[in-house]
């Protein structure tokens, strides 16, 4: 199926691939969203969908998703909007500073019921650290504030029993389900959906034990349709190369929502590439100089130089494994 969709007086034809996907493509003068609107779907297929490779595992901090914040300006932070939510009695709410004072809260975790705020915690389904090792490392700050205060998608945050929720901590299907094994196969498809509509990764053992569970357990799962994950971005730079020099472009992080990726033109600008946030071109045949490594670039296999040691422009790292989007990268080059 093709789309044929009019940008600032140019008409795009965009399309439409996947067993669960239709994708919209909105632009304007200072912002560019990819909207994507999934069915309904087997589980298995929207599993199917999703990436597995190993994760990356440094340079975490809680601090890097800044969360609790008030996203829409109503005044009530991410917390207390989940907690009045998921009451499952009339809250009662300070209007002043919106703070939930009283409520009822069923966690689904382990089949609890609580009274207490204190007794609750606000989970992260797929937990922040998880989130992270499975591809939020690339993303930008915006990306991981709007991840960790999501509250477009009900799957993303739920109110559980703190003690279950510390259990569970960081931990992935592979080493952590509900205690209340009712609960597994809604956790399965929620946990699913949040991954695919992030564009999030799954490791080894993390697919292996999810597939298992719906081959067994949870074979006849469906998980519910999903917009696209509420992200903006600036529009993208583009580059262009001469024969004669080398360019460096400044260009805004690309977002990529379930695989596609969207980017308008704007100014060049020339200055040294310093940030990973910037995408440098060398001329065809031509040995790029100044080079900063993990900084995007292009075309693929150009070469460059960085304190005298030889690098490449690559889409996947030395060990094979490809890059968040389907960008290229400035990495050493191996022999």
């Amino acid at each position: 199926m093709n789309w044929r969709i009019a940008v600032n007086g140019a008409v795009l034809v965009v399309a439409v691939s996947g067993a669960a996907a239709l994708n919209a493509v909105v632009a304007d003068s200072q912002t560019q969203e990819v909207i994507t609107k999934f069915v309904a779907n087997d589980a298995k297929s929207v599993l199917a969908s999703i990436k597995v490779k190993n994760e990356y595992k440094t340079g975490y901090k809680r601090s890097l998703f800044i969360h609790w914040s008030d996203l829409d300006g109503n005044g009530c932070d991410t917390r207390e909007e989940v907690l009045k939510r998921d009451s499952i009695s009339k809250p009662q709410v300070d209007p002043y500073r919106c703070y939930v004072v009283a409520g009822d809260w069923y966690s689904k975790y382990d089949g609890k019921n609580l009274s207490d705020r204190g007794d609750v915690d606000i989970d992260h389904v797929v937990a922040l650290k998880e989130a992270w090792d499975s591809g939020a490392w690339s993303w930008t700050k915006s990306q991981r504030k709007a991840y960790a205060n999501d509250m477009t998608d009900g799957r993303t945050l739920i109110a559980v029993t703190d003690r279950v929720n510390r259990s569970k901590g960081e931990k992935d299907p592979s080493n952590w389900m509900p205690p209340m094994k009712g609960y597994w196969c809604t956790f399965l498809g929620d946990w699913i959906s949040v991954k695919a509509r992030w564009g999030l990764s799954m490791d080894q053992s993390e697919y292996r034990r999810i597939k298992n569970l719906l081959a067994s357990d949870c074979s006849s799962l469906r998980i519910a349709g999903w917009s696209a994950a509420p992200v903006s971005v600036s529009p993208p730079a583009t580059t262009k190369t001469t024969a004669q020099a080398t360019t460096t472009t400044k260009v805004a992080p690309t977002t990529t929502t379930a695989g596609s990726a969207v980017s308008t033109n704007a100014p060049n600008t020339t200055a040294p590439a310093k940030t990973t946030t910037e995408t440098s071109t060398a001329a065809p045949g031509a040995v790029a100089k100044d080079i900063y490594p993990g900084s995007y670039c292009a075309p693929v296999d150009a070469l460059g130089t960085y304190k005298g040691a030889t690098y490449i422009c690559s889409k996947t790292n030395a060990e094979g494994s490809p890059y968040a989007g389907g960008r290229a990268r400035w990495r050493k080059a191996t022999n």
